[in-house]
């Protein structure tokens, strides 16, 4: 069977090509850009098929596609930093709006229907009130960043497409997920990052943070990514499916859990600069109907999870700290 991947050299890309080389049988293909950075893919590469694609240029997106011809696509590739969401809100609506409108056009064009899962978020949800939570799929959308609106208007753009054109379309709204090669950006991997970098002395022990009050639904990258391949596998075309555990989390909780793993001794200080303008309070997801569906379960626990995290970015600083 013949996979194509968007977004191959990203967080959850790279666990999502591991993840179907382990299972075998699967012929991979991945989408990269002139801008991707490959450290996350570099220990598998020579085991995929690679292609150079901006899929916000039509054309370009039609030339792989269409060499490609996919049984299955999983369409990851996204601007998916929230932050950024704030300071590049045209650019965000691009890359992530185009990017999938030309995937949809390409296939519609060439007369193929491959089955395509619609990496969606949390973050479409945005305000969430109290009595609402957990989260289930038929909770209003009320997005709280460009972000959000982005994914909100990739959910619908599927679900128009499946309407109206028959297009096998499986969307899932991930909640929070995390692990080894999570980008230095995101919360939970960045307190891992100091927490490593103050270890090895290159850091004073001061962890900068924002918003600690906050929950979190977090999920194993790899337990998503498996979710990711059930959703396709097993998934009903047109629907839209939570994946998540079920539990929030309060990015205090995270960072006490991390320093827990460390013998360092650190201070804590609040950076302004990383407070955001309007932030989601809570985000605690519903799995029934995925789980129901597919019989999904995440299997990797949240200690492992944080273990293996704060393990990568030590490794990581260590390499460096070698070089230099």
């Amino acid at each position: 069977m013949r996979v194509l991947i968007t977004g191959i050299t990203g967080f959850a890309g790279s666990h999502l090509a591991e993840y179907l080389l382990e299972r075998g049988g699967v012929e991979i293909h991945g989408i990269e850009s002139w801008r991707s950075k490959t450290d996350n893919i570099d220990h598998i590469k020579s085991r995929l098929v690679m292609h150079e694609c901006d899929l916000r240029d039509a054309s370009s997106a039609r030339k792989v596609i269409e060499a490609v011809r996919p049984d299955w696509i999983f369409h990851l590739a996204a601007q998916s930093f929230v932050p950024t969401s704030w300071k590049a809100p045209a650019e965000t609506l691009t890359t992530n709006l185009i990017g999938q409108l030309n995937v949809f056009e390409v296939v519609r064009q060439i007369g193929i229907n491959p089955r395509i899962q619609i990496a969606g978020s949390s973050e479409e949800y945005g305000l969430v009130l109290p009595e609402e939570t957990p989260i289930t799929e038929d909770n209003p959308l009320r997005p709280l960043s460009p972000y959000g609106v982005s994914k909100v208007g990739q959910d619908l753009l599927a679900y128009q497409y499946y309407q109206s054109y028959g297009l096998h379309v499986v969307r899932t709204r991930g909640f929070n997920h995390t692990g080894p090669r999570r980008g230095d950006v995101f919360v939970e991997s960045n307190f891992a990052l100091q927490l490593a970098r103050i270890e090895r002395g290159v850091q004073e022990p001061v962890i900068k943070v924002g918003n600690l009050g906050t929950m979190r639904d977090y999920t194993d990258v790899r337990d998503m990514v498996r979710g990711y391949w059930l959703a396709l596998e097993k998934g009903e075309p047109g629907e839209v499916y939570n994946i998540c555990t079920g539990v929030a989390r309060s990015i205090q909780s995270v960072l006490d859990h991390l320093l827990s793993l460390s013998g360092a001794r650190v201070r804590v200080e609040q950076d302004p600069a990383r407070m955001r303008p309007s932030d989601v309070a809570l985000l605690q997801g519903d799995s029934t109907k995925f789980r129901t569906r597919t019989g999904w379960h995440p299997q990797i626990s949240w200690e492992t999870t944080l273990k293996d995290l704060l393990e990568y970015w030590r490794e990581r600083v260590g390499v460096y700290a070698e070089r230099v």
